[in-house]
């Protein structure tokens, strides 16, 4: 092909100058090479042209791409790869750098190569490129081999070109001098915005990481907290992809990017990122006495040590008393029926102290009843059964947790709200603390921390607030409940929807477009999985209609 006239010059500068705009705004990695592929054709007319990147060890070039006209062909990109193209060791048998292959001679020695005439080249082995034309009833004639290298000069690919045609004559000519300028040029640009991309992507993968790593710790000081913070952001994307999906009511413009996605993502991830400052011993809370271990077992010992008072009380009278034998059996009948009410005591202590039901205000008197028998101890002082600690947490109305650890529990979202709003986020994860940071909120305005309305509110936060709910009443593994099926987990999740607790529009979504049985398929026991009617989940039918 001739040297380039002024015209040509400024055409390929425009498509260099295209394709620079594009590497910066182009983000699919397959998209991107092949832009770079079809402007390095273009640029120089060529017939085909291949490209390699470098495997993840180094030590082979893998075949991404091919494009050729005159076969028609194309393979990778934005088409199927083929498993016909080998990849190309950088790396000999023998340990020694691989300078037979082109591709690999132009990678080691990061110098581009080009061939006027490939059949009358004796340097490579080109037995690949004979058995492919062979096969393809095709002619590989003119060749431009050049390395993809970064900034740093490290080297990320190799782009070949195949066969230069004569704009005029049509016929098949050599790549010149000025085109391998251009290539390398071209070359090296990509090379450039592969290296800044995959940067990026690096970055964005560790910072997932140090995610993890914090729902790791969390785990580790509770198993059961650790999978909620990995479902959760399971069940917000189901949620989120549903109503992306749903056409209806005032949910039907929402609409996600992959940005949004990977922003609700990352927020579902960090929603109790709080906990990791919240004790063990009230996370893992699994009755009223427990804290570093269940303080029933200190009552159990003092309900022997008045079972071993009474009797020795009853046999020193024995000794002493030269009572008639009717007297002793009546001693003896109470004893026995005293020891009987220290174990019915014991046994109503112990079953209070589980927390599975609502307490009854009559249960609740006992207790305190019971906390006013006396106990001698080890030093000899006579105390009461029950402190006033213990009193309290036997006397909790619901659950295993006072209202003290009820607002360490609760602070966890403070926290998490601090821990997130202290990071630098950038442009498209600077929602994440508001995302995260309202699961806890209300649409009537009563849920904490901020006490937030509903309006006040973005949809992603309201989205990941049902999945929080939804998977701490189907969950089976907490240390305090068993979990739910799911009609019991939607029939509480729709009287939420009735009271102003989660948003009805979403629920209805949640409903109607199945994203329980999405989440239950993937993530719940069997035996939890029941056949639910959908025509009696309070709050669906309301919602569906308001819709």
């Amino acid at each position: 092909m001739s040297e380039l006239n002024q015209e040509q010059i400024a055409e390929r500068l425009q498509h260099l100058t295209e394709l620079s705009v594009a590497l910066n705004g182009i983000k699919d990695v397959n998209q991107l090479l092949e832009r770079i592929l079809t402007t390095a054709k273009t640029i120089t007319n060529a017939d085909g042209g291949t490209l390699y990147r470098v495997s993840s060890d180094k030590q082979s070039l893998e075949f991404d791409m091919a494009i050729n006209d005159t076969l028609n062909l194309h393979f990778g990109g934005s088409h199927e790869k083929s498993s016909k193209m080998a990849s190309i060791p950088l790396i000999d048998q023998a340990g020694h750098q691989n300078l037979s292959a082109v591709v690999a001679y132009a990678a080691n020695l990061k110098q581009s190569v080009r061939i006027a005439s490939v059949y009358d080249a004796d340097l490579f082995n080109f037995s690949e490129m004979r058995r492919f034309d062979e096969l393809n009833n095709y002619h590989c004639q003119s060749l431009l081999t050049v390395p993809m290298l970064n900034h740093e000069s490290e080297l990320i690919g190799v782009l070949q070109l195949i066969n230069a045609i004569n704009p005029v004559t049509k016929e098949i000519c050599s790549f010149t001098e000025t085109d391998q300028g251009f290539i390398e040029a071209l070359a090296s640009q990509a090379a450039i915005a592969l290296s800044n991309q995959e940067l990026i992507f690096q970055l964005e993968d560790l910072f997932e990481s140090l995610v993890n790593l914090i729902n790791i710790g969390i785990d580790e000081k509770s198993p059961n907290t650790g999978r909620h913070c990995q479902h959760v952001p399971e069940l917000t994307m189901m949620l989120a992809e549903a109503t992306h999906r749903h056409n209806e009511g005032s949910l039907k413009d929402f609409k996600m990017t992959d940005r949004d996605r990977r922003e609700l993502w990352m927020a579902g991830l960090l929603h109790d990122c709080g906990k990791i400052t919240t004790p063990v011993h009230v996370i893992e809370k699994s009755t009223k006495l427990e804290t570093i271990f269940d303080r029933i077992h200190l009552i159990d010992a003092r309900f022997e040590i008045l079972r071993r008072d009474v009797e020795i009380e009853h046999l020193k009278k024995m000794q002493t008393s030269s009572a008639h034998p009717e007297q002793a059996q009546i001693a003896e009948q109470a004893l026995k029926a005293e020891l009987a009410q220290l174990d019915q005591e014991r046994a109503f202590l112990r079953h209070a102290n589980i927390g599975g039901e609502r307490m009854s205000d009559d249960d609740q008197q006992r207790v305190l009843q019971i906390a006013q028998r006396r106990w001698i101890d080890s030093h000899g002082i006579q105390q009461h059964l029950l402190n006033a600690e213990e009193t309290e947490n036997l006397t909790i109305k619901g659950g295993t947790l006072t209202a003290d650890e009820r607002k360490i529990i609760n602070n966890h979202i403070a926290v998490t709200i601090r821990m997130l709003e202290a990071l630098p986020w950038p442009k498209h994860l600077k929602n994440v603390p508001e995302y995260a940071g309202g699961h806890h909120e209300r649409m009537d305005g009563k849920g904490y921390p901020r006490g937030l309305h509903g309006s006040q509110m973005s949809v992603q936060a309201r989205m990941m607030a049902i999945a929080d709910i939804f998977e701490a009443l189907s969950a089976k593994d907490r240390p305090y409940k068993t979990g739910k099926s799911l009609t019991e987990s939607l029939d509480i999740l729709g009287k939420f929807s009735l009271n102003g607790h989660i948003d009805p529009e979403l629920f209805h979504v949640f409903v109607k477009e199945k994203v329980y049985l999405e989440y239950a398929k993937k993530f719940m026991d069997e035996s939890q999985i029941d056949d639910v009617d959908e025509s009696k989940i309070p709050g669906y039918q309301v919602s569906s209609t308001a819709v």
